[in-house]
């Protein structure tokens, strides 16, 4: 039997004052970057995708947290998904046709932001060097992305990428088969990404965070196991990477 919103209130009660829960990723990496957000930032969403997140009514306040459009001078858009032209939350949208080169000014970009994007990355340090051409010196860079080390990530990488659509639409709630891209992994551990940063010129900060299992809405069972296993999980498995980084 999948997880019904009461299975989900009996493990986090607080879901009925605002619909997310006391260790929801979601808000507390965007909460921090609306932290660094200004009204003059030029912000980038790096693999912006369709802006499937407002597809979930149950919780419009930490949809919100995702939405600069409005709060800050520009947002742009990147992806190399023709169909995130259609993203509401942008004031432009650029096609990635090489995923060497953005199609974005260097020195232009004060904030930017990927939401799961980086373990779709298979040549980090080129991610990671476009990154700092397009930024401004001083700006800042935000990124969450699944840890190496959880067991959810271990589990995907003995799934052949061809198979991710299909099982991740049907263990995730609300996620669609075309919102899902092969992964890598390749850059997803706390030493990898402060290297490859910290190479490309960033001074960066790496929180290791635990969520809700998500992943397991499959199953009442799997999921009331879940969220016991989160609550003694040790930081190094935690099933998050928050990472926060300037340019020098």
């Amino acid at each position: 039997m999948t997880v019904t919103h009461a299975t989900s209130l009996r493990s986090y009660p607080e879901l009925a004052y605002g619909g997310y829960s006391r260790c929801d990723g979601n808000v507390a990496f965007y909460a921090r970057v609306n932290a660094l957000l200004t009204p003059e930032s030029h912000v980038l969403d790096i693999g912006c995708g369709r802006g499937a997140f407002l597809d979930d009514a149950q919780a419009p306040w930490r949809n919100e947290l995702r939405n600069f459009k409005g709060r800050t001078r520009h947002v742009t858009g990147i992806d190399i998904d023709p169909e995130a032209e259609d993203n509401p939350t942008l004031d432009d949208f650029q096609l990635i046709r090489e995923h060497d080169h953005w199609p974005i000014e260097n020195d232009s970009i004060d904030l930017a932001v990927s939401s799961y994007v980086l373990e779709h990355v298979e040549h980090p340090d080129a991610f990671f060097s476009e990154c700092s051409r397009v930024m401004k010196p001083g700006g800042y860079i935000c990124h969450a992305t699944p840890n190496k080390r959880s067991y959810i990530s271990i589990m995907a990488s003995l799934i052949p990428n061809r198979f991710h659509g299909r099982i991740t639409s049907k263990v995730q709630n609300n996620r669609e088969t075309e919102d899902v891209f092969p992964t890598f992994y390749r850059c997803n551990t706390k030493r990898a990404v402060i290297r490859s940063m910290e190479r490309a010129g960033f001074d960066v900060v790496v929180i290791r965070h635990e969520a809700e299992p998500s992943y397991l809405h499959f199953s009442k069972i799997a999921y009331r196991l879940g969220v016991i296993a989160h609550r003694l999980m040790p930081p190094p498995l935690a099933s998050t990477l928050l990472i926060y980084g300037r340019k020098r």
